[in-house]
């Protein structure tokens, strides 16, 4: 990267930047980050995530977006979060989703704390959102972060294949099954009771 990347961006330079770039970077404290390639279980997971949001929001105004479309956040950085779902009208020029209503981060070794603390704290920012899944393709577990009625942000985990996770704002329903389908992985962990 060249001595003039490393210098403090903005998110609309650094949106202009990455333009012309052939990898995908998130501006982190005004300075773009690489992203590194994901395992194949986490492809996946994504894969299908966007399969199944994609084909319930046919005939609506909201789409699902991959990681190739950047979200802003408030306070200036740039994430691009495995999944997200933004809703019209769409400017197909455009490089960053306007308004996201669901955002979707799919845990990996590498991103786990700074998924589950750092950019959680970021996503929960956006005024648009009222929904943020982290999927962890190691167990068969979600957390689900969503609004409450007074707008703050309550967690809800969701274990086991029969889960389903439902999303009333954008009418969507996702099965844990159909999330995980292809994917052979350890069932979460089940508290034993009685035990010291």
């Amino acid at each position: 990267m060249s001595q003039a990347v490393l210098r403090q961006m903005t998110a609309i330079a650094f949106l202009d930047w990455q333009s012309g770039q052939d990898a995908l970077y998130e501006l982190i404290d005004g300075v773009p980050v690489g992203m590194v390639g994901a395992r194949i279980g986490h492809d996946m997971m994504v894969v299908n995530a966007v399969r199944d949001i994609a084909s319930q929001l046919r005939q609506t105004s909201c789409r699902a977006f991959t990681e190739a479309v950047a979200i802003r956040i408030p306070a200036g950085n740039v994430r691009r979060p495995d999944v997200s779902v933004a809703c019209g009208p769409f400017d197909p020029a455009a490089t960053a989703a306007h308004e996201p209503r669901l955002i979707i981060e799919v845990l990996s070794p590498s991103t786990r704390i700074l998924d589950q603390f750092r950019k959680l704290d970021e996503y929960k920012t956006l005024d648009s959102l009222h929904y943020i899944l982290l999927a962890d393709p190691e167990i068969y577990e979600v957390i689900l972060w969503h609004r409450n009625a007074a707008r703050d942000w309550q967690p809800v985990t969701l274990a086991g294949l029969e889960a389903v996770i439902d999303l009333p704002l954008l009418g969507l329903t996702l099965r844990l099954a159909d999330l995980y389908e292809g994917l052979s992985v350890r069932p979460a962990p089940r508290q034993v009771r009685g035990a010291a």
